[in-house]
């Protein structure tokens, strides 16, 4: 047959492939920001994700959650009077546990959508950069809170079992909650900037990890030096220099926490409100940062 043939028989054959109008409903931006807020939400736990996902981020929630066990275990077998940890202090002596979490974390909600260049992907839905960002911010945040609020749930609920005071119990819980929802929000904004700085995620895990654990780590060395010189007035300032140091000046002025300062030695009223400008300055600088980092959808 000759191939002038073949050529005409083949343009004349009609493919019906299926091809539909989409006729259902058009549940825009809302609900892509809520699914990519969930599913980041859901992946700061490994869920959805392979069993060796899980380990770490399980793990950790355990050990934050195993020694407010035992305070409530010791608390109802002795028939205390008191928890032998306050509810604000409880954040910062587990500071290293948060430091790590986040730090394993933070760069998988981000590094990966770099590396493997999906960042476009989402933009070309309905959604746009604002969305992403604070979807992402959002669901960090919340991941954070739960770390930390779940603990402070059990001191509460053990304390009301072990029959202490109601009212002293309950205001203690809430400023417990509003300080680990001020660090929640914090370790989210400055470990995302720091991880979508890279699409490397071990960078990412190692920057993080400096940044928040190795920052306090030198100023609690320096606030130490300091007042074993007797120079107490620079204590306070130096907390400045540490996101964890951050929040425990700002319960400390404003949550009637008792300060792990050296000396116990925290920020009165005048300087706490420096804290407080610090810490929303940080939160607010970190989500500009973000936007200013998605802008290019190319990236």
């Amino acid at each position: 047959m000759p191939p002038e043939t073949v050529t005409q028989q083949r343009a004349d054959v009609i493919h019906n492939i299926g091809y539909r109008h989409y006729e259902g409903p058009r549940l825009g931006r809302a609900y892509a920001r809520r699914s990519l807020f969930s599913q980041s939400l859901r992946g700061a736990y490994g869920l959805g994700r392979s069993a060796k996902s899980k380990v770490a981020p399980m793990l950790l929630f355990a050990v934050m959650c195993m020694p407010a066990a035992i305070i409530v275990a010791v608390a109802i077998a002795t028939s205390a009077d008191k928890l032998t940890v306050e509810y604000t202090r409880y954040a910062i002596m587990l500071q290293a546990v948060i430091g790590l979490y986040t730090a394993s974390q933070a760069p998988q909600s981000v590094s990966r959508d770099l590396r493997f260049k999906t960042v476009p992907l989402y933009f070309s839905r309905p959604i746009e950069t604002m969305d992403y960002v604070v979807a992402k911010f959002a669901a960090m945040a919340s991941a954070l809170f739960i770390l930390t609020g779940a603990p402070l749930l059990i001191l509460y609920v053990g304390a009301l079992l072990a029959k202490l005071d109601f009212a002293d119990q309950t205001k203690g819980f809430a400023q417990g909650l509003v300080s680990v929802a001020l660090l929640s929000l914090l370790f989210a904004g400055i470990s995302l900037v720091v991880a979508a700085l890279t699409p490397r995620r071990g960078f990412g895990v190692a920057a993080v990890i400096a940044l928040l654990t190795i920052s306090y780590g030198a100023v609690s060395a320096v606030q130490a030096i300091a007042w074993d010189q007797g120079n107490t007035g620079p204590v306070s300032w130096i907390g400045l220099f540490s996101p964890i140091t951050i929040i425990d000046g700002v319960q400390t002025a404003f949550l009637g926490a008792t300060s792990s300062f050296p000396g116990g030695v925290g920020p009165g009223t005048g300087t706490g409100l420096v804290y407080v400008l610090v810490l929303l300055g940080l939160i607010a600088g970190s989500y500009g940062l973000l936007m200013r980092r998605y802008r290019k959808v190319g990236l």
